[in-house]
């Protein structure tokens, strides 16, 4: 079984083996933080180029976010780890162009379970392992916002974030305590695998805002949906 980071400040990031994951790892291991990353599969990621980096401060375990059958066996294996941030980053899209009525139903079942179901399945199996004044985390998105839809397009990509968003508000308000942190991070249109070379932000310049965003909530209550600069988003 794999040793605990025994780092008083640790944060796992479901979905890091490439693109904003990894990136916020580098970040928060740059910023002295311990780092568990979760890929999937078995090839060599970005991740593990990092992790050559900073032996003492990553870590790597494996998941498959829409297989939850790896669920227990990864809770088995971070049992007595504390961690201060639980973030759950994957995510994933299709045709942006295809109108919802002509989406084939296993695109639709695909990205809704990527990106709604499989987030609140990591965070209820691994919500326990979150210190009290800890922050749980969701990538979510600025087209999740049902109030600032005003073009339509990416439609099961805009809807699967307005799930992701609804579930993450019930989750909160199942919680019997008001004292942990819950977010939901808009990060903004970032040129990435996900989001294309026509994004306006690069991941470099957009890592040390979003990692701002989440150290600066560590410590509060209740949830929020929040954007790269802080900022509230509209639901």
């Amino acid at each position: 079984m794999s040793q605990p980071i025994t780092d008083t400040r640790t944060a796992l990031i479901i979905g890091a083996s490439r693109g904003l994951g990894c990136a916020m790892a580098a970040e928060l291991a740059d910023r002295g933080w311990s780092v568990i990353g979760t890929v999937r599969g078995s090839a060599r990621t970005p991740l593990h180029d990092l992790a050559d980096r900073h032996r003492e401060r990553i870590r790597i375990e494996h998941l498959d976010i829409t297989q939850p059958e790896e669920l227990a066996p990864l809770r088995e294996r971070l049992a007595g780890q504390q961690l201060d941030i639980l973030f759950v980053n994957a995510g994933t899209t299709n045709n942006e162009q295809t109108p919802i009525g002509a989406v084939p139903t296993q695109d639709f079942v695909d990205v809704m379970v990527t990106n709604a179901l499989s987030p609140l399945r990591v965070i209820e199996a691994l919500d326990d392992l979150v210190t009290p004044t800890g922050l749980i985390g969701v990538m979510s998105s600025g087209q999740g916002s049902i109030t600032n839809n005003t073009n339509g397009l990416r439609e099961v990509y805009r809807g699967s974030k307005a799930a992701l968003n609804m579930f993450m508000r019930s989750y909160a308000a199942r919680q019997t305590s008001a004292d942990r942190s819950l977010l939901l991070l808009a990060p903004g249109w970032i040129r990435t695998a996900l989001g294309g070379d026509d994004a306006p932000y690069t991941v470099e310049e957009s890592t040390p805002l979003l990692v701002d965003v989440l150290l600066s909530h560590l410590g509060g209550k209740g949830l929020a949906f929040l954007d790269r600069n802080g900022q509230p988003v509209p639901w």
